[in-house]
């Protein structure tokens, strides 16, 4: 990967979260911490990953992002400096739940150890 797209894809993070906390009013996008970001190479789509703080709100949130995802690439170009800036794609980041399983099951297992 080329460091201007490693650099691109955490640029797209920080104004996106930047976005998010300062810009938007919809309550279920607030509910949203974007985790990373993976540009395609010709800038065509980025891949936006996030979390949620509200489990229960999950498939809210996925809606509400689809639903803003033209107003996020518009405020998107308004702060970074590039010719094209690519349509995003918002997906549910599973790595974090992933690792407070795999926490849990050390936890379990250091309990049963000790007994």
């Amino acid at each position: 990967m080329s460091i201007k797209i490693e650099r691109l894809n955490s640029s797209f993070v920080k104004e996106l979260s930047y976005i998010i906390a300062t810009e938007t009013k919809d309550k279920d996008i607030k509910n949203a911490c974007i985790t990373d970001c993976k540009v395609t190479n010709d800038l065509s789509f980025a891949k936006v990953y996030y979390t949620v703080f509200d489990k229960d709100k999950k498939k809210e949130t996925a809606e509400a992002l689809r639903n803003a995802a033209g107003f996020l690439r518009t405020k998107l170009c308004e702060r970074i400096d590039i010719r094209h800036t690519p349509e995003l794609v918002f997906t549910f980041d599973e790595s974090v739940e992933y690792g407070e399983n795999i926490e849990h099951i050390i936890q379990e297992i250091h309990e049963k150890d000790e007994k």
